[in-house]
Order: C-alpha cells, then sequence, then structure tokens
C-alpha cells in the first residue's frame, strides 16, 4: 500500500490532510545565503510559530524542496515538525547549478554515485551535517522525494546525468520527484525526459509553472500525465496569472494541480516582519478562488491532489 515519508516517518495517504506542496521550511547557513542573506531560514522558535498558526488554521503538510547540501538541515525540520504539529515532507536530490560551488562534489560524482545516494537518504536516514563533513552520521530523519532542477535554454550533459540518477533511485525506491523550472521553461521537455527513462509521471511534479502564460503550454504538459506545482499567486502585481491559469484549466483537469508558495525568503514570513505571511492560501487565495467560483476545486488542489502525487509509487 503507498504511503506519504514525512521526516518523522511513514503515514497512511488519508492523514497527509492539507498539503502546501513547495516550500522552504528551513535553509541553514550554506552556499545559497552567500548571495541571498534573505534565503536564511534557520530561526527554529520563529519557524515553528508560524507554523503553529497553519496547523491552527488547518494546515497538515508542508513539502520541503531544499534538497542535499544547499541549506538542509534534517534535525530542524523535524524539531519544527514536532513541535508544530505540521508533517513535513523532506527531500534529496540536487538543485540548480547555481545554489553549489564551481568545485562541489556533484561535478565529479557519477550517476551510479548519486543515486546511490539519493536512495541512501530515502531509505536509511539524511546525513546530519548534509554532506558537510568528510565523515557521514545518518539520522533517523528519511526524505521522502526527490528534486532536480533546470534553467532557461536547455537541459545540459550534467543536467540530463542528474535525471538519470533520480529515476535510478525512482525505480528502486518508488519516491516521488519534485522539479525546478525557470518560470516553466523547459517543463515539456522534462516530462518527456522522464518519461523516456521510464519514471511514473502520476508521481511527478512540475513546479513554479504558472509564471508561464500560455494556458496551451498548460494543456500540452499536463496531458503527458505529470502534475504542476502553482505557487505564484501572491508575487503577481496586476493581473493574477495564477488565478487566470486555474479558471481555465480546473474544469479539464481538476485531478492534477497543486498549490504551494515557494517562500524560500524570510521577507514572505510574518514572524520576520515580512508579508503576505504564510497563511496567504488560507485566506486571500481561498477568498480569490471563491470569488472565480472556484471554491469546489479547493480539495483537489490542497488535500487529493498532493496525497497522489506525493505518495510512493507502488
Amino acid at each position: 500500500m503507498s504511503f506519504i515519508r514525512t521526516i518523522t516517518g511513514d503515514v497512511e495517504i488519508s492523514e497527509m490532510g492539507l498539503t502546501y506542496s513547495h516550500e522552504h521550511v528551513i535553509i541553514d547557513e550554506s552556499y545559497p545565503i552567500l548571495e541571498n542573506p534573505d534565503f536564511l531560514l534557520n530561526d527554529v522558535d520563529a519557524i515553528t510559530q508560524e507554523l503553529s498558526d497553519l496547523f491552527q488554521k488547518g494546515v497538515r503538510t508542508m513539502i520541503d524542496a531544499m534538497p542535499a547540501n544547499c541549506g538542509r538541515n534534517p534535525l530542524k525540520l523535524a524539531e519544527v515538525s514536532k513541535r508544530s504539529g505540521i508533517q513535513i515532507v523532506s527531500c534529496t536530490g540536487m538543485h540548480l547549478e547555481i545554489y553549489y560551488p564551481p568545485t562541489h562534489w556533484r561535478y565529479t560524482y557519477s550517476e551510479d554515485q548519486l543515486a546511490e545516494l539519493f536512495i541512501a537518504d530515502i531509505e536509511e536516514g539524511i546525513d546530519e551535517f548534509d554532506y558537510n563533513s568528510p565523515v557521514i552520521t545518518r539520522t533517523h530523519h528519511k526524505a521522502g522525494l526527490m528534486k532536480l532542477a533546470t534553467a532557461n535554454d536547455r537541459i545540459t550533459a550534467h543536467q540530463e546525468m542528474i535525471f538519470h540518477a533520480i529515476a535510478q533511485a525512482h525505480h528502486k525506491t518508488g519516491a516521488p520527484i519534485l522539479t525546478h523550472t525557470n518560470a516553466g521553461k523547459l517543463a515539456l521537455e522534462q516530462a518527456e525526459l522522464l518519461d523516456s527513462l521510464g519514471v511514473d509521471l502520476t508521481h511527478v511534479v512540475i513546479c513554479h509553472v504558472d509564471r508561464l502564460d500560455d494556458p496551451q503550454y498548460h494543456r500540452d504538459l499536463l496531458q503527458t500525465g505529470v502534475y504542476v506545482e502553482y505557487d505564484s499567486a501572491f508575487r503577481w502585481k496586476e493581473e493574477n496569472i495564477t488565478l487566470k491559469l486555474l479558471e481555465v484549466l480546473l474544469p479539464d483537469f481538476p485531478n492534477q494541480i497543486t498549490i504551494g508558495m515557494d517562500a524560500a525568503r524570510n521577507t514572505y514570513w510574518r514572524v520576520f516582519d515580512g508579508k503576505p505571511g504564510l497563511d496567504y492560501l488560507m485566506t486571500h487565495f481561498y477568498r480569490d478562488l471563491a470569488e472565480r467560483g472556484l471554491a469546489e476545486y479547493w480539495e483537489n488542489l490542497m488535500v487529493k491532489n498532493p496525497a497522489a502525487v506525493f505518495s510512493f509509487a507502488s
């Protein structure tokens, strides 16, 4: 029977509840912080406070999209989860190259070595130091999905090798796959490559696609069988492209769209004096859906679809 693997243990799909499908709960001191200091999210007390408020508003699960060796901290994730009540799914895999130094080990590991690392994160436990130390000390906190990323123009040879390693680990573990796109670019190419590698596309979610205002592109992507994740509703300054896309696509694809915030900057968190706060989806976004006659899809977007795509393939 399929299940969801959270940072504190496996749960049944029925226990997942209302889910934010792409977040960054913890980003510890790491290479990405050097260029982006507002990425820092490592105050456990403050983060617990904001997530506890979300729990009171009905949120039950968050997908943490920070993969291996760029700010991930399994011990802090587990502590925040236990203290707030929010189930957190942690991930392994690799982010964009810009979030790693040019001499990083990702460029010297083979496909098989990377796959073995991802599999160990999923089946054995995430390293306490997230591979920042020559000594690996695995915790009992396991990754529940894998991440990969592409940029703007093409899938590079190095990125394709990451795809192969992720596919290899997917076949071994059944773990779901979350992908990063730069504003939806190369999303179709991602789906096609994963499909060619035999990945079960019903356990793949392609993220940030609502930053690309082309409904036909979204239709073509959804027809491959993948899920998409929209997280830009609070970012639009004028016309809300996210809501426009949902109006057009939800009637035909009610079972393949998930919602998050990708609130990877402390300037988005209320506890750090930012805005709009992580409760945006529970307040403004739900209100905007209702005003457009889309409230009937709330359960699909926030509960049913995440439970389906983030479960392990059998």
